[in-house]
């Protein structure tokens, strides 16, 4: 038997959108989670009015594996949502093959962050709009054009609870970075 090849995947977004549950519901093992208890000084830094039931957040990283099969094993790196621990995203990213980057639809400014990380890394990524209330209340189009994403990135809707969802979200990426892969370079070298 083979050893499956390891692919890096950061799963990214903005403060509460939902990277540790996404990582807790499709991993293999039991994640590696560095949540701590939020206190009152992080209030005055994390704005959690529309997240009243969050009293944890991550602090360095989230870690956890899926099997694909006997030949692709994904090891998913789950970054810290807010902006004082954005020092750990290079480190967290290097050598990745690619990145979800959550949304939160409402709250569109706290994912702008992280889409721009991954456009200037030239980073394959795909934009995953998290259904809290489970259902889309604006369009993929809309939200394209809120954030500016370009229309090459793929968008999919998802709920981070659900273990097949996930599963999609990631499969969408893994389709992108293949393409990005297989695609022959056509940018001009300034």
């Amino acid at each position: 038997m083979s050893t499956p090849v390891p692919l890096k995947i950061v799963i990214a977004g903005g403060f509460g959108v939902g990277k540790t549950t996404t990582v807790a519901s499709i991993s293999e093992i039991d994640p590696l989670s560095t949540e701590a208890e939020m206190t009152e000084v992080s209030s005055t830094v994390d704005d959690a009015a529309l997240l009243p039931d969050k009293h944890t957040t991550t602090v360095a990283m989230d870690f956890g594996c899926l099997t694909i099969d006997q030949n692709i094993k994904l090891y998913l790196f789950g970054t810290p949502g807010q902006d004082r621990f954005g020092f750990l995203w290079d480190d967290i990213a290097f050598g990745a093959v690619g990145a979800l980057v959550i949304v939160d639809p409402r709250r569109l400014d706290d994912c702008f962050p992280a889409v721009d990380y991954f456009e200037d890394m030239d980073l394959p990524f795909v934009v995953a709009v998290n259904l809290f209330d489970g259902r889309l209340t604006h369009g993929l189009d809309s939200i394209r054009w809120a954030l500016d994403v370009d229309p090459h990135v793929p968008m999919v809707t998802f709920d981070a609870r659900d273990r097949v969802s996930v599963r999609d979200a990631l499969i969408a990426l893994v389709d992108n970075a293949i393409r990005r892969v297989q695609q022959p370079v056509t940018r001009l070298v300034h």
